[in-house]
Parts: structure tokens; sequence; C-alpha cells
């Protein structure tokens, strides 16, 4: 396989676990661009990256850098996402990918123009546990699915100004932490959901701090999930089917599961991967499909992820002032 040239736009701490991952691969991240070029420096003196770029647009002009990894703020995703794809560049960017539906097709049809690998770093995805449950799942020895239920709880500095609460920064539960909970159920459900309740509880900035979320498709396959930036819960999944259920904590980059069959209760433990290695599943799958190898990168799973976001926001009339 082709030597990849890999550059990170933004240098927190995605990009600190994404330079580390690759160096486990024996890789080094080629560029680094941050909105704070005394940043960007320091990172690069870090993680031995060669180039660092003086303003973003250079990042883009620059011939050697074939992906980006974007993992700036998500209201500034549609900006970069843009301007990296018509420059010919593959990018696999933090999630939120965008703030909607529309931005997402926006870009995927920038992709698909200019013949580019588009991708959100979605680890659920990635995960070899993902992939291994889904045998397990196609094979028919759990029988059909009926009702996945997750929670997913954080306690946030209740400050309004950060990134997880403000609106001007398209903070809330739903983008930062529902789209793990989405992205789990639709990898679980035959089909995307069709039927979408919800109830929110709003912050006083104006942007969602807790929420519960049910749906249902056409197969009438269900799932519940419960979100909150201000009340901690565990990250636990539930994947419930005919002949046994799937329990999975941790579920963002889970390595381990437990399945307890129906029948008399039997418990078997799958383990696959390693959680601390998450960001390199998401690189060497991006890196197969960009050399035009299985494209393991399911864009059509976060565009189905990003149709509920936004058909929920929507429900809830809340709209960031980038979409006003």
């Amino acid at each position: 396989m082709k030597e990849y040239c890999w550059a990170a736009l933004g240098c927190g701490e995605i990009a600190r676990q994404l330079a580390e991952n690759m160096k486990k691969w024996g890789k080094t991240l080629y560029g680094v661009g941050n909105r704070s070029y005394e940043n960007a420096v320091k990172f690069a003196e870090t993680y031995g990256v060669e180039k660092v770029y003086d303003h973003v647009q250079d990042m883009f002009r620059d011939d050697k850098v074939d992906i980006i990894y974007l993992s700036t703020p998500h209201n500034t995703h549609i900006k970069y996402l843009i301007e990296a794809l018509n420059s010919g560049k593959h990018v696999l960017c933090e999630k939120s990918i965008t703030l909607n539906s529309h931005e997402l097709s926006e870009a995927a049809g920038l992709a698909d123009q200019n013949n580019l690998v588009l991708a959100e770093a979605m680890t659920v995805y990635h995960m070899p546990l993902y992939k291994k449950l889904k045998e397990i799942i196609t094979s028919g020895q759990l029988g059909p699915l009926r009702f996945v239920q997750l929670n997913f709880g954080s306690y946030k500095d209740y400050n309004m100004e950060n990134r997880f609460f403000s609106r001007n920064l398209a903070g809330g539960a739903l983008l930062d932490i529902g789209v793990y909970a989405l992205s789990f159920a639709r990898w679980f459900m035959t089909e995307t959901p069709d039927q979408i309740l919800s109830q929110v509880k709003f912050a006083p900035s104006g942007v969602d701090e807790q929420a519960g979320i049910l749906l249902m498709n056409k197969q009438q396959e269900m799932a519940s999930i419960s979100l909150s930036l201000h009340a901690k819960q565990p990250k636990r999944g539930t994947v419930a089917f005919d002949k046994g259920h799937i329990e999975i904590y941790e579920y963002p980059r889970a390595d381990k599961a437990v399945i307890t069959y129906t029948e008399d209760n039997r418990q078997e433990v799958i383990e696959a991967g390693n959680t601390d290695d998450a960001l390199l599943y998401e690189i060497l799958d991006m890196e197969k499909a960009v050399s035009g190898g299985c494209n393991e990168m399911h864009l059509e799973y976060t565009s189905d992820v990003m149709n509920m976001m936004t058909r929920i926001r929507n429900d809830w009339n809340m709209k960031y002032p980038e979409e006003s």
C-alpha cells in the first residue's frame, strides 16, 4: 500500500491521539495547522511533525498532503471540508462531521465529484469488536433484533461559554455525545429509523443539555437513548435479540462485549481489538478506502445519523447561529 501523508487541522486532544496512534504503526504525522501557530509549533516539536502551516489554506495547497484529519470545532467543519475537498484532499473529520444534513450533503457531493473519500471519525464503525459482533449477528445465531438501549451521560462544568454549552460553538448533548449513541443504534439496526420521538431539556444558553430519544424503523426494531451533559451515566449499550442480548460498556471505544443467551442464561465474552488503538483502526480503514480497497468508512450510516439529528433538532426548533 502507498505511504500516505497525513496532516492534522487542529492540535487538541484528538490530534494528540492521532499522532500517538500513527507512531504505533511506525508512521509520523506529516503536517499540522491550528488557529494558534504557537500551539501548532509545540505540537510539532512533541510529535516530530515535519510541517507547520502559517495559514490553514497552505495545508490545502500542499501537494504532499493526501489525507487531512479535521478536529476543529464542529461548527467550522463545513468551511474546511469544502476547501479541503476542492483542493483534492481526502478528509477524515471528527464527529459531528457537520451541523446538519444539508451541510453533509454538500460535502458528500464535492467528495463524489472529486473522487475523494470523505468520512466521519466515528470509532464505533472501526473498532474490531463491532465488526466481530456484526459477523455473529449476520450468522443468525441471535435471531432478529428487537430493541437497542443506550445511555451516555457526562458531567460537564456548567459554564455557558464552554464548547459543551455555547450556542456559538455549536454546543449541546446531541452533536457532542448523541452522535455516538445514534451511530451505535444505526450500526445494529437493519435499516434507518423512520419514526422518531424525543424530549429535551435546554441549558440556559439554549442548547440541549439533556434528551430522551425513541426510534423505530419499518422492521419495527426500536431504540431508546438517554443523553445528558450534566448528569453522569455509564456509557452502556444493550442490543436485544430473540435468542440473546449483547451488553457493552464504554461503547464508543469498546473492546469487550458480553452475550447472554435467552434459553439458558449462558454468557459468552467477546473480545476484539484494543480500546487504546481506536484511532489506529480509523487510520487503517481510511487508508484502505483511499487506496481503492474495501471502503468501510460507512458514510451512508453517517448520513443516516445526521438526518436523524437534523430532524430531532428541527422538532426542538433549535438552531445554531450559522443555520439562522
